[in-house]
């Protein structure tokens, strides 16, 4: 995408590949970029990529030019973070994709622990849509958990809980199988909160055994396996936003 006049510096960091939009906006607050030699920390500068000079820790960062955007939807396995590195030496989902050119990020995080569909590109506006609240993005999961839980606790967590001093927003629950030591939901929410889920039940004293993401909207992991992923198609990315 050709970057015109006056965008905003956050905007440009985000479509060159830097990083995602939000990523972008802590790497300036830290001080690691640099317009015309001049460290910037403000937010909503604008810039003009064609004749300004952008360094982000001391690397120019160059105009995206008609980049090829790429959609990667990757059935994490349980183990992997989330990230490009990590300083424990744990392994990150990115290792997991073979011969991929494009350099693209996760969007949004899974736990460790917690296993599932997740999109990976080098779309900085995608990736902003997907993560900022009020775009109501679903996510739909698969959540195993300790117990059976009455009526009244599953209605709670549809209608919203107190987690971390703040309601959740209303979610969708429902009950996929009950047995006398466990039960299994389906739960879709449009939040992405730290471990919110986990959480959420937490609250209602049953914790998580095991956690899935199926679906972004209407784009469902289907047959892909753990561990595998697949190139999406422009329909398919569509399908997140339904």
């Amino acid at each position: 995408m050709a970057l015109k006049e006056g965008v905003r510096l956050q905007k440009f960091l985000a479509l060159s590949g830097v990083a995602s939009r939000r990523k972008a906006e802590d790497i300036i607050k830290s001080g690691r970029v640099r317009i015309d030699g001049k460290v910037v920390t403000e937010m909503g500068i604008r810039i003009n990529p064609e004749t300004q000079v952008i360094h982000c820790d001391n690397r120019l960062i160059e105009p995206a030019r008609e980049k090829e955007a790429v959609y990667i939807l990757l059935n994490k396995p349980r183990g992997y973070v989330t990230t490009v590195s990590d300083p424990q030496g744990r392994p990150v989902v990115t290792s997991l994709l073979k011969n991929i050119e494009a350099r693209v990020y996760p969007v949004g995080r899974l736990d460790l622990d917690t296993e599932g569909a997740l999109l990976m590109t080098n779309d900085g506006e995608l990736t902003h849509k997907i993560l900022h609240p009020k775009f109501e993005t679903n996510k739909t999961y698969e959540v195993l958990v300790e117990g059976m839980l009455s009526r009244h606790k599953i209605n709670s967590l549809r209608k919203g809980i107190m987690i971390d001093g703040k309601k959740t927003w209303p979610a969708v629950v429902t009950l996929v199988k009950q047995k006398e030591q466990t039960s299994l939901f389906r739960m879709t929410i449009h939040e992405g909160r730290k471990r919110q889920i986990r959480k959420m039940f937490q609250a209602v004293a049953h914790p998580v055994l095991h956690l899935k993401r199926t679906a972004y909207g209407r784009l469902t992991l289907g047959s892909l396996k753990t561990g595998s992923y697949r190139f999406l198609s422009p329909n398919e990315v569509k399908k997140i936003f339904l």
